[in-house]
């Protein structure tokens, strides 16, 4: 994985700002794509059997779109706000597929701040290049001081 040259660890609610934004970029190749299936038990031909997937409309192999919102994960879990932060909400909307060997970049924005409540809204967006493959919105409750 690569990310940004943001230190992996924790933003207190206090140390965030709206705009704020942290992203990771990863590829996901075959040996992702067969890790994410053995774990979460989605042996979808979509994603496992390219002749198969050569008759769907993808034309094709593609990723499990999950794998992307574990990427958003990440960014929150391991980035912003980081350790210790609780995931309460995540819409996502799929827009494009993701196909073996792509590089994913997972960013998330902050986009509301609720300093009492520790309530943190974040825009969300995976890209391959240019093309938008997942957007949407999560919600989370950040961590505080001690």
């Amino acid at each position: 994985m690569r990310g940004h040259d943001h230190p992996v660890g924790t933003l207190y609610v206090d140390e965030l700002d709206i705009g704020m934004s942290r992203f990771l970029e990863k590829q996901i190749d075959d040996a992702v794509i067969h890790a994410f299936a053995a774990l979460s038990s989605d042996h979808n031909p979509i994603h496992m059997d390219e002749e198969y997937a050569a008759g769907t409309p993808f034309k094709g192999r593609i990723a499990h779109g999950m794998i992307g919102a574990g990427l958003i994960s990440a960014v929150i879990g391991e980035q912003l706000p980081g350790h210790g932060t609780i995931y309460l909400k995540q819409d996502l909307i799929f827009t494009a597929p993701v196909r073996p060997g792509d590089v994913v970049r997972a960013e998330v924005t902050i986009c509301e701040i609720d300093t009492q409540t520790r309530r943190v809204g974040l825009d969300c967006i995976c890209r391959v290049g240019d093309t938008v493959v997942i957007r949407g919105k999560a919600l989370v409750l950040a961590p505080r001081r001690a």
